[in-house]
């Protein structure tokens, strides 16, 4: 079992998600993580979708999401084949900062991203072993809250949605 990517593109994003989780809930595979959002192309939306499976089922969850009627092109990668990063938030109650988590924010070279009277927000960007690091470390600090993004990813392989819908027009 290997660690996947798919990057999915649609035009009408209304009940896309639903269809493309019904794939997974249907071959009893489980997501590890999901987002969606904008692509750089007009009225075009971009679904990454991370997950551990055999090549043989990766193969066979894309043929079956570019199926779907609004998904335009749906593409796989191994972990080595895309750039990724999640974001993480760590919510701690002011009364724990001290010079000890001073460090550890500058070890981790995180950010407090807001102060209020009562807590503290803490911002870090990395893979989900560095995020999930450092949420171990601040637990002793009296961790309030722990939100972790889906992972954000652009292919290393050159290729284009764009030039695909223009070779589809041909």
């Amino acid at each position: 079992m290997n660690r996947y990517t798919i990057l999915i593109y649609t035009e009408n994003f209304i009940g896309i998600l639903n269809r493309i989780t019904i794939i997974f809930t249907r071959r009893g595979i489980n997501i590890d993580a999901l987002t969606a959002s904008e692509s750089r192309l007009d009225g075009i939306h971009k679904i990454t979708i991370e997950c551990t499976v055999t090549e043989e089922q990766i193969i066979q969850l894309v043929k079956q999401i570019e199926k779907i009627t609004d998904v335009i092109k749906a593409y796989y990668f191994m972990d080595s084949e895309v750039v990724y990063q999640e974001i993480a938030l760590y919510k701690l109650p002011i009364d724990s900062l001290d010079a000890s988590l001073e460090k550890v924010i500058r070890q981790y070279n995180a950010h407090i991203i807001a102060a209020e009277k009562e807590f503290v927000v803490v911002e870090f960007t990395g893979h989900k072993e560095d995020t999930q690091a450092l949420l171990e470390t601040l637990k002793p600090y009296s961790l309030l809250e722990f939100s972790r993004s889906g992972r954000v990813a652009i292919a290393k392989p050159r290729f284009s949605v764009s030039e695909y819908l223009n070779n589809q027009t041909l």
